[in-house]
């Protein structure tokens, strides 16, 4: 078998079609793209990332995966989002019990 047409068969059979992929999440900003993609690729998971047009016609970054990982990768992206989430949200309360009155806000005096 001819070299180059083995290798052809190889890759087909290694990445799903990308007209097999379909969105898992939509991020507003590239930085959130690589991080969700790293994350998924560090899981097996193939990811693409596509710029495109959302509902109301602002510019978004799709994040696609093959049909028979998205599940999974669902799971992963809304853990990561959680973890996100909880790590803000204590962040904000160690900053409220720094300025000492819980609300987040430094007092001023006149």
């Amino acid at each position: 078998m001819d070299r180059s047409r083995r290798n052809k068969g190889d890759r087909s059979t290694t990445r799903p079609k990308e007209k097999d992929y379909v969105i898992v999440t939509v991020v507003e900003d590239m930085g959130r793209a690589r991080d969700c993609k790293d994350l998924l690729e560090e899981n097996g998971i193939p990811v693409v990332v596509r710029e495109q047009e959302g509902f109301s016609g602002e510019r978004c970054i799709a994040i696609l995966v093959p049909e028979e990982h998205l599940d999974e990768a669902h799971v992963i992206v809304e853990s990561q989002d959680t973890y996100d989430d909880f790590y803000d949200m204590s962040m904000m309360d160690e900053d409220a019990e720094e300025d000492g009155d819980g609300t987040g806000e430094d007092e001023e005096e006149y």
